[in-house]
């Protein structure tokens, strides 16, 4: 919100109504932009992200799809090929196997292969996160196993206003778009939702650049880097660190790929201290590369960069052994501590 916003001017919105918004007033200002998905249409998503469209633009424009991932994303990559800007939705993120070769192999390397010529503005949208006892098929992040494709962008809005303009720049984008969206944010009542995920929303079209990350709270002890549900993990921390005199910056990437190692490199020049909440697997993720990447910014000096993960090892069904693998904010406050007060991490 603004500070020329008021209360009573707020328009308060989850992250699923803002990105219905979002490719609703696409879909009036363009008419190559569809959208094709599972239960997209009289459902309006499961996840609440095509809300409405269907009674606004018909079955011609917002297609119901069989359960057949390989086949409609297919479909998809194929209508961005010919000119439209598909909006296709994945389920759930895990169901990538089914249809990865599209994704990869056809989506991203379609304007490399055809130099230029041919390019693919597709927006994959998709549900990440875990936290609901859905087990190992449907709660996964896998972040990073889509931003180390060449060739492919990944968004990941941690709010409701950053979601409508992110979905607005990756409609526009002339690039295959990866949109994640965490389901802890959602803003389905069946779902539960970070209260912190649900903000004022413009009426009007806006865009959210991707590849730029946000400075969501300022600090200069520690820096503290999240996405999407570990962005509120980190401001409850620093909430708990700052009353203890330890004064924390929380980033929030916002964009995947590309990175913004710029904004992590500027924070940890002041801070010294580094600490990367990430909810996906631990190994070969978003968490490293971001601390490479601050290793490699020429800062003189940074004390031992850390992070908290997932661990690698498959998600559980049962709650209690899912929910203590999980980042909390009690996991980022002790982790702070240490790394502030000089002991072993």
């Amino acid at each position: 919100m603004t500070a020329t916003t008021t209360a009573a001017t707020a328009r308060r919105l989850t992250i699923a109504k803002a990105m219905s918004e979002a490719i609703g007033q696409s879909m009036d200002a363009d008419p190559k932009v569809i959208v094709l998905g599972e239960d997209i249409g009289a459902l309006g998503g499961v996840f609440g992200t095509t809300q409405g469209l269907l009674e606004r633009f018909g079955a011609g424009r917002v297609r119901d799809t069989p359960i057949s991932e390989t086949a409609f994303i297919g479909a998809a990559v194929g209508l961005a090929a010919a000119g439209m800007r598909p909006v296709v939705e994945l389920m759930f993120v895990d169901f990538f196997g089914v249809c990865m070769d599209a994704i990869y192999n056809l989506a991203a390397k379609q304007s490399y292969f055809s130099g230029g010529h041919v390019c693919c503005p597709l927006v994959l949208m998709t549900s990440v996160g875990g936290g609901y006892g859905d087990a190992g098929q449907h709660s996964q992040c896998l972040y990073a196993t889509f931003a180390h494709l060449p060739g492919l962008k990944v968004v990941m809005p941690s709010n409701a206003y950053d979601a409508k303009g992110l979905m607005l720049s990756a409609i526009a984008d002339a690039n295959p778009v990866v949109f994640m969206f965490h389901k802890a944010l959602q803003g389905m009542g069946w779902l539960g939702t970070v209260p912190g995920s649900i903000v004022h929303v413009p009426q009007e079209m806006y865009e959210v650049p991707i590849g730029k990350a946000a400075t969501v709270r300022p600090g200069r002890d520690i820096t503290l880097v999240g996405l999407g549900l570990t962005v509120h993990l980190a401001l409850q921390a620093a909430t708990t660190l700052a009353a203890e005199g330890i004064e924390a910056e929380v980033i929030d990437l916002r964009t995947i790929a590309p990175l913004d190692h710029g904004a992590v490199a500027v924070s940890v020049a002041k801070s010294r201290r580094l600490i990367v909440v990430d909810d996906d697997y631990r190994s070969f993720g978003v968490s490293a590369e971001v601390i490479a990447g601050a290793c490699e910014s020429g800062v003189d000096w940074l004390a031992a960069p850390a992070r908290i993960t997932h661990p690698d090892v498959p998600i559980p069904y049962s709650p209690a052994l899912e929910h203590p693998l999980l980042p909390s904010a009690a996991k980022i406050v002790e982790l702070s501590r240490q790394l502030c007060r000089g002991g072993a991490v």
